[in-house]
């Protein structure tokens, strides 16, 4: 993501230490990055894109 965007990043619930993913809403997009590395690559997915990928998980498809 380029430039200064200040997003909210947040972990999981379940998360007892930083080795979780962290997602963001940096609209018009959702970012993923890795917790254990925080100023290394974020990817980035469209708000479709992410929801679908989140339903996938919830009903056991991945």
């Amino acid at each position: 993501m380029a430039g200064a965007v200040h997003v909210l990043w947040r972990q999981s619930s379940y998360c007892e230490s930083n080795a979780c993913v962290e997602v963001a809403l940096a609209q018009p997009l959702v970012a993923v990055r890795d917790g254990k590395d925080r100023t290394g690559p974020v990817l980035t997915f469209e708000v479709e894109q992410w929801r679908a990928f989140v339903a996938a998980i919830r009903d056991h498809e991945l």
